[in-house]
């Protein structure tokens, strides 16, 4: 299955393409380069504006004294709920330190204690101080300033900025060889063309787009899940999607990105307060606010319907130094009329992170021969049913460096694409607007078959209002579409709760659920279903 979209007019050929400029997509480009093959680097907005700039919290490594990575694995699994990779998560916190020095060596800087070393601190569900933090809240901009330097001194990247992924391109034995693209603005490479490829990468970031109020900018729109899935790769876990308990509500009639009121505020005692002022989260979890994200937004939604509240209340007055330790925080509040200082911030859920994506091993192959996935775009098994806080950018720095290997190890030579006759499929730009009210109407915090079956019903619906004329907003909607349809899927065929998947109706997490559910989608564009055992301890 594909894209309704114009035959391309132009083409480009690199060893490697990487799709995304996060960290996953920088690392990876960087990580592939020290092997000395060429790369072009694709990205959908300017280079830096993707979800990484965005994240405030920090990375989480066993680099403290007291620490280890057996602690950090435990804690993983605790806050994956059953769901984690065994395997995989041992890969992410013993190579995890490793790689944080490597992002070190190439420029990062992150803040440091009075003595000098590294300073650590503490997020939601770790039992240890071990998230590094750049700038006070600022560590995505940070890490994403230090890779974008080393990109732009290296010649044998190049760079394709305003670059929407369309599918991918496919050789005479069914092995990935490139993608079609959308390059937007003036130039020789303007409009559709291909990129040919030895191997190709998926590092486009998140799909909080799927939601009316997500942390996600808007180039989240989940374009490489839905290539993968188009291009026949399993997709596992898309029904844990990651809500944030603590965004800046700013009104009912407030849509697409919402400004994040990091995990750290709360990680440096920040308090939870409902409109009587009593903190809700105490006696409900042994870590009270320092509960894993899915129990606090829960928590949050429940009191919300409960009281009839649009939202709650943050307390940070109480925290010295607060506008030193988070500055972003502070001008955002400021710029919207709230001085934290002297006044309870209003915070509501919103969507922050989807745990799922394209089923990838342990170096970050999908099903499919010849394309790889990183980052939010995979489904690495390491985040289970709840990603841990600040493990997202370790798994970024992690596998990227698995994928290079992985990729020089087994490189092919060149192959050209075939055509083949596929279902084509293309949904009107405004169908976008009335899927994300659906999605977190019913698909959000808390589900129900009811809620769930209704944003099934509404999604038929909008399938119905397809479009013959391409362009960047058609491709959107089109890949929000087809990932609002695999989330309900599997949010329906998994009747418990578990993590961040809340069933009013299935209250209760259960041993038979203790499994992964993967979706695929064929050429023809009929779905189906199957279950993968997870390999736990």
């Amino acid at each position: 299955m594909k894209l309704l979209a114009p035959s391309p007019g132009w083409t480009a050929s690199a060893d490697v393409i990487v799709v995304g400029s996060g960290v996953a997509g920088l690392t990876t480009a960087l990580q592939v380069r020290s092997f000395g093959l060429s790369v072009l680097l694709v990205t959908k907005a300017k280079v830096d504006e993707g979800s990484t700039k965005w994240a405030q919290g920090g990375i989480a490594a066993a680099l403290g004294p007291e620490d280890s990575p057996g602690q950090h694995e435990r804690d993983t699994l605790i806050a994956g709920a059953g769901l984690c990779d065994l395997a995989a998560v041992r890969v992410l916190v013993s190579e995890g330190p490793f790689a944080v020095r490597k992002l070190i060596a190439r420029g990062a800087v992150f803040d440091r204690e009075a003595s000098g070393e590294i300073a650590l601190t503490r997020e939601g569900g770790h039992l240890r101080n071990r998230i590094l933090h750049a700038g006070g809240d600022a560590t995505g901009a940070e890490v994403s300033r230090a890779l974008l330097a080393a990109v732009h001194n290296d010649p044998e990247i190049e760079v394709v900025e305003d670059a929407l992924v369309l599918d991918a391109l496919k050789d005479a034995s069914g092995r990935v060889c490139g993608v079609t693209l959308h390059v937007i603005g003036a130039g020789t490479r303007d409009g559709v063309g291909r990129a040919i490829a030895r191997a190709t990468v998926l590092a486009t970031g998140g799909l909080g787009q799927v939601f009316a109020q997500t942390t996600n900018p808007s180039v989240s729109t989940g374009d490489g899940v839905a290539l993968a899935l188009r291009a026949g790769a399993d997709v596992a876990d898309v029904e844990f999607i990651q809500f944030h308990p603590t965004v800046l509500w700013l009104g009912d009639a407030s849509q697409g990105q919402q400004p994040l009121i990091s995990e750290a505020v709360r990680g440096e005692g920040a308090f939870l307060v409902d409109d009587e002022g009593t903190r809700f989260m105490v006696g409900q979890h042994p870590l009270a606010e320092l509960a894993p994200r899915d129990v606090v937004a829960k928590a949050i939604m429940r009191h919300m319907n409960e009281t009839g509240a649009h939202h709650v209340w943050l307390d940070v007055r109480h925290i010295e130094g607060f506008v030193e330790r988070f500055p972003t925080v502070y001008a955002s509040c400021i710029s919207h009329n709230i001085d934290p200082l002297k006044e309870l911030i209003p915070v509501a859920p919103a969507s922050h992170y989807a745990s799922g994506g394209a089923r990838v091993d342990l170096n970050g192959r999908t099903s499919v021969s010849g394309l790889y996935a990183c980052g939010e775009t995979a489904c690495s098994g390491v985040h289970g049913a709840n990603r841990l806080a600040s493990n997202s950018l370790l798994e970024g720095l992690v596998f990227s460096a698995r994928i290079a290997e992985d990729i020089a190890r087994n490189l092919p030579e060149f192959t050209d694409p075939v055509e083949t006759v596929e279902e084509t499929i293309l949904l009107d730009p405004t169908v976008r607007k009335a899927l994300q009210l659906s999605m977190s109407a019913g698909a959000s915090v808390l589900r129900s078959s009811r809620s769930l079956s209704q944003t099934r019903d509404d999604l038929l619906e909008r399938a119905k209002q397809t479009s013959n004329q391409p362009c960047v907003e058609a491709w959107e909607t089109t890949n929000l579409f087809q990932l609002a349809s695999a989330i309900v899927r599997s949010a329906l065929i998994r009747e418990e709760t578990r993590g961040s998947h809340w069933r009013e109706d299935y209250p209760d997490k259960l041993l038979v659920w203790q499994k992964r559910i993967v979706q695929h989608l064929d050429s023809r564009g009929v779905w189906s279903s199957t279950f993968e055992e997870v390999i736990g301890e």
